[in-house]
């Protein structure tokens, strides 16, 4: 029997509210490979790692099922399910359209005027040094292009997307920090120009390229093979 006590790493997720704890722990475990696909997920052992009761790791793995990250057997338990290089790149193919679909809305609503107000904060992205201060700019950049479309419907489903890199994603994903800064800067241009379908076209591809970056760690990490148990919950 695997004693989790010595495997689970404690974090520091005190901000957070226990429920967001555990749902990010938990996304951590299988990115660092520490939980496999078809494995029991060890609930007991994760409140003890991060000192709070049961009822918020049910509350999180319910969330995790609902984004396909597990399956819950009645009676059973929770288990890790498979992960695959379409759905993560059908993910970032998704993000691609939502943030293009904004990107184009915000253009015809906001003309040039939105340029002047990004072209700050890509400046910054091109001189960050570390991946705290690239990772909140470009969440800034992101944030302004999708309220300068004034689309409350989009905002609604762009926070209902999860992602699948847990934590700071541009210390974790080598190479994404050549992406962004090169895709929001040709981003910026097209938008200097007024010419909303090629901005369009540049979001899409640094997403697509983001996401070819993240297949590449996963498949590094073996994240998409197989656990030697065959998948427990099909059992």
């Amino acid at each position: 029997m695997t004693d989790w006590s010595e495997l689970l790493p404690g974090h520091d997720l005190s901000r957070m509210s226990s429920g967001e704890q555990v749902r990010l722990y938990v996304r951590r475990l299988i990115f660092d490979g520490v939980l496999r696909q078809g494995q029991r997920v060890p609930q007991d052992a994760i409140a003890q790692a991060l000192g709070v009761s049961r009822i918020p790791v049910r509350e999180a793995l319910i969330a995790l099922e609902r984004e396909g990250w597990m399956t819950i057997v009645p009676h059973r338990g929770a288990f890790v399910n498979a992960l695959d290089e379409s759905s993560v790149r059908d993910l970032y193919e998704l993000y691609g359209l939502f943030y293009g679909f904004a990107v184009r809305r915000a253009v015809e609503r906001q003309g040039t005027d939105l340029a002047a107000r990004l072209a700050p904060i890509q400046r910054e992205i091109t001189e960050a040094e570390g991946a705290g201060d690239l990772q909140d700019l470009t969440m800034r950049f992101h944030r302004l292009v999708v309220d300068a479309a004034q689309s409350p419907r989009l905002r609604s489903m762009l926070k209902q997307m999860t992602g699948v890199v847990p934590g700071n994603f541009f210390e974790l994903v080598p190479g994404a920090e050549g992406v962004e800064r090169r895709g929001t800067a040709a981003i910026l241009r097209a938008i200097k120009k007024g010419d909303a379908e090629k901005a369009e076209q540049e979001y899409a591809k640094m997403l697509r390229n983001q996401g070819d970056l993240v297949v590449k760690l996963f498949r590094g990490r073996g994240m998409f093979d197989q656990a030697p148990e065959a998948t427990a919950a099909s059992r």
